[in-house]
């Protein structure tokens, strides 16, 4: 065995369950600081799931314009102070929001669905990072089923078999019943990470914090 097998085989695995919905932008900058917190812990092997949050589950599937959703939760100038303040910490994290390119708040249960989908298929963080990408770094409505299928298509998943199923009702009751599971052990905001079945961190945390939650959790198993 190289010394390479064997410092991979001694790391030891821990999973993270990540509550989070895809228009949410605490939810970007949170998987940016898992990212972190990832190299800041190379003796772990981390293994990522992200599950379901409707920030808006009464927003209708075909969403509505993003003016109109804003005007109904914030003053112009609550948002901008919003706005101002996750562009600079989204500097921080390597994220250039694009706020003003976003013309639809869109019902992300079909997002969540095909996020379900892609874990079954093995690219389920390159699905979620390219549903982030595409809603907060270039606008895209990803509430859109060509949206999604493209998405799906370009993570490696089969675009049209996924355009197939969002055309069905194939595991939305499965979803919205994740999403109810989580408010029923208290997720109320997201991002909400569940750190190996025994922890938790609610927000988008500082690295070095789920550095420690993960190392709390392993001393407890």
């Amino acid at each position: 065995m190289s010394q390479a097998d064997h410092s991979e085989r001694a790391r030891t695995q821990i999973e993270i369950d990540v509550v989070s919905d895809v228009v949410c932008p605490w939810c970007f900058v949170g998987k940016r600081r898992l990212e972190a917190a990832r190299a800041l812990a190379p003796d772990l092997d981390i293994v990522v799931r992200w599950r379901p949050y409707q920030l808006d589950d009464t927003i209708p599937p075909g969403g509505i314009a993003r003016s109109e959703y804003l005007a109904r939760k914030f003053s112009p100038e609550k948002a901008a102070e919003i706005y101002n303040r996750l562009n600079a910490v989204g500097a921080e994290a390597g994220i250039a929001f694009k706020f003003d390119a976003i013309t639809r708040s869109p019902n992300t249960l079909d997002a969540h669905r095909l996020i379900r989908w892609a874990g079954e298929a093995g690219v389920q963080d390159l699905v979620k990072e390219r549903l982030l990408a595409l809603y907060f770094l270039e606008g895209a409505d990803v509430g859109d089923p060509d949206v999604l299928a493209r998405a799906a298509a370009a993570c490696g998943m089969d675009g049209a078999a996924v355009g197939v199923r969002l055309g069905s009702d194939d595991d939305k009751d499965s979803v919205r019943a994740d999403i109810e599971k989580a408010q029923s052990i208290g997720v109320n905001g997201v991002p909400f990470f569940i750190i190996d079945g025994r922890m938790s961190l609610s927000g988008a945390q500082p690295p070095e914090a789920i550095v420690a939650a993960m190392r709390e959790a392993l001393e407890e198993r």
